[in-house]
């Protein structure tokens, strides 16, 4: 390959966006030289590389526009600190079966025992999985809502947030709705019942759910879609949020003892 034409190479490669093969391709022409990678296993590895590249850049841009509070991964829950959770039962989700079956998660319990960190590993793993997968909290989306409402579009802002595969609603319970906002919500879940999944954390018992709706009617109603087919997961146990401080003072105490 003469230099004018290897330079050109670098540029065609530049335009194509091709980085990988690009940014090792010096690698690969002196593997090649040395007799140690013949020229169709060069190019296969090159384009391998390539590939997961733009793979692992689509996962990014599904996990960034989910629009998730923060980046909390399965892995990254401490079960240890919560043992009345089954461990198995939560990481089997990762397997996405629930997807396939349509199937809404629900996490009960008190605040901050870790519902929304769990959530956001499932999410993370379906976004990573290419599933339109979309997080947001019960009051934002109630906002929404009511906003669309007031501007005539409430019917395209329901199929907006129906359309996801997976919604995760959370804080479900924090704040109590009005009639109208219960509505707004009854509609949304009627529209994903049997297309979709939804996750839903709520620091409510499902026998309070009434108080949240201000009507007993509407919130049976919308129970009545979630639980249908449905996982749910009830999380008794500490403050999960400042489980390193907990754990440090228990340290602490430990050694004064």
């Amino acid at each position: 390959m003469s230099n004018n034409n290897y330079i050109k190479l670098l540029n065609n490669l530049q335009n194509l966006k091709l980085e990988q093969i690009k940014d090792n391709l010096d690698k690969y022409l002196d593997l090649i030289n040395e007799k140690k990678k013949n020229i169709i296993d060069a190019l296969y590895e090159l384009t391998t590389l390539e590939i997961d590249l733009k793979q692992e850049k689509a996962i990014n841009a599904c996990v960034r526009v989910a629009n998730f509070p923060f980046l909390k991964t399965l892995d990254e829950f401490d079960f240890s600190f919560q043992p009345s959770l089954n461990k198995d039962k939560i990481l089997d989700f990762r397997n996405l079966r629930f997807i396939e079956n349509n199937e809404n998660i629900l996490f009960v319990g008190s605040p901050g025992v870790g519902k929304t960190h769990l959530a956001t590993g499932i999410g993370i793993e379906t976004a990573k999985s290419r599933y339109s997968t979309y997080f947001i909290s019960c009051h934002d989306l109630i906002l929404n809502l009511k906003k669309a409402h007031l501007e005539n579009r409430l019917e395209s802002r329901l199929k907006h947030y129906a359309k996801y595969k997976i919604l995760i609603i959370d804080e479900v319970g924090y704040l109590p709705l009005d009639i109208e906002s219960a509505n707004m919500l009854f509609q949304l879940i009627s529209k994903r019942y049997e297309k979709s999944c939804t996750i839903i954390t709520t620091n409510k018992p499902f026998s309070k759910w009434n108080e949240i709706f201000g009507d007993i009617t509407v919130a049976n109603a919308i129970l009545d879609r979630l639980l249908h087919h449905s996982h749910v997961i009830n999380i008794t146990g500490r403050f999960y949020r400042i489980k390193d401080t907990i754990k440090e003072v228990e340290n602490k105490s430990t050694q004064v003892t």
